[in-house]
């Protein structure tokens, strides 16, 4: 795991493209105290760096009939190398399975899952899900309301 050092500057250029990534060069260099050129090195210094990965446009789930929210524990029969994999290679093209972690504790795998309805769920588990060989159980809890949101990555550690 790398650490990069970022100055003031860049961290609340990180902190304002975070939030608002159509923001134009021009305004970022305002709003941060720069003039347009050295904005923009900063910035393009972040994507070689790594620092900054994509810009994307976020859509609105419940906009797209997307209603449910389903956090799914699953736990693997076995947790070898080829069974993680496995899993892994059967549940990566589902575009309904938003997020996917491997995790500790009593569950192998955290999915959080987003789609229209429980039959579209119900379908994903009967269809996928309980087809992946190597699987002991699926628990699955439905989120009931989303009270935090965010994709802005916490910079207050980085700063002294």
């Amino acid at each position: 795991m790398k650490n990069i050092m970022l100055d003031e500057t860049s961290l609340k250029i990180l902190d304002l493209l975070q939030a608002d990534a159509d923001i134009s060069n021009a305004e970022l260099a305002e709003r941060v105290g720069l003039s347009a050129s050295p904005c923009w090195r900063r910035v393009t210094e972040m994507k070689e760096k790594g620092v900054l990965k994509r810009s994307v446009m976020l859509a609105d789930a419940l906009s797209l009939g997307l209603s449910v929210n389903v956090f799914v524990h699953v736990s693997l029969k076995q947790q070898d190398e080829k069974s993680l994999q496995h899993f892994t290679d059967a549940i990566s093209e589902r575009p309904e399975i938003m997020e996917c972690y491997l995790m500790t504790g009593e569950s192998d795998f955290l999915l959080r899952v987003v789609v229209e309805d429980l039959q579209k769920y119900q379908g994903l588990v009967t269809e996928c899900l309980t087809q992946i060989k190597g699987i002991a159980s699926i628990r699955s809890s439905f989120a009931l309301n989303q009270v935090k949101y965010t994709t802005a990555l916490p910079t207050q550690h980085l700063r002294q």
